[in-house]
């Protein structure tokens, strides 16, 4: 019963978004580019509906909350690395994509080992940057499967929304955290007087 509370819709629609993932890494490195942006849209539509039931069927987990970031980050980065690979979009890209995660991923960790931090919520700011890695990757599939001029217009765009919200949603991850460290730095000084008292 609790495997089943764990392994919900939800979380079983994150982890097929995962298991996608190979697959469409096999269609790019084979010069597939249509059945490829078919899988894309597909895992993207899994991650809309992901968290569309959780909220529907009251089936929010703490697992999931953790594993839909990450079957995120885990799509993305490595959907930027090979495309960077195949020469698609320039490196400088994907290092600032990789670098954010990275640190993010490294953050977190530590605030959790040595706070017991828990709240990483996205922001705004990632919401919009997540949206923007998204829309860049299907349009530079896309360019490859119908290269009109307003598409390689799109890339050219998406790119750029995607460097800017990437740095901006970095530096307001940044300020977040020092948000919550303070406030849970006061709650379990609240707790700690409470207790001796």
């Amino acid at each position: 019963m609790k495997l089943f509370r764990v392994l919900n819709a939800p979380n079983q629609l994150t982890l097929l978004r995962m298991i996608f993932l190979p697959f469409i890494v096999n269609n790019l490195v084979d010069n597939h580019y249509r059945r490829a942006l078919i899988l894309f849209i597909l895992a993207g539509v899994s991650d809309g509906l992901d968290g569309l039931l959780a909220r529907t069927l009251h089936q929010k987990t703490m697992l999931g909350q953790y594993l839909d970031p990450i079957a995120d980050k885990l799509l993305l980065s490595t959907m930027f690395m090979v495309l960077s690979i195949l020469h698609k979009i320039p490196w400088k890209f994907t290092v600032l994509v990789f670098s954010r995660d990275v640190s993010i991923l490294g953050v977190g960790t530590v605030l959790y080992a040595i706070a017991g931090l828990r709240d990483f919520r996205p922001s705004i700011f990632g919401k919009a940057n997540t949206l923007a890695q998204v829309l860049t990757v299907i349009v530079v599939m896309l360019l490859n499967v119908y290269p009109a001029r307003w598409v390689v217009v799109l890339r050219w765009a998406g790119l750029r929304a995607t460097f800017v919200f990437t740095i901006i949603s970095a530096l307001h991850y940044i300020y977040l955290v020092g948000v919550r460290l303070r406030t849970h730095g006061g709650t379990t000084a609240l707790r700690a007087t409470e207790t001796h008292s």
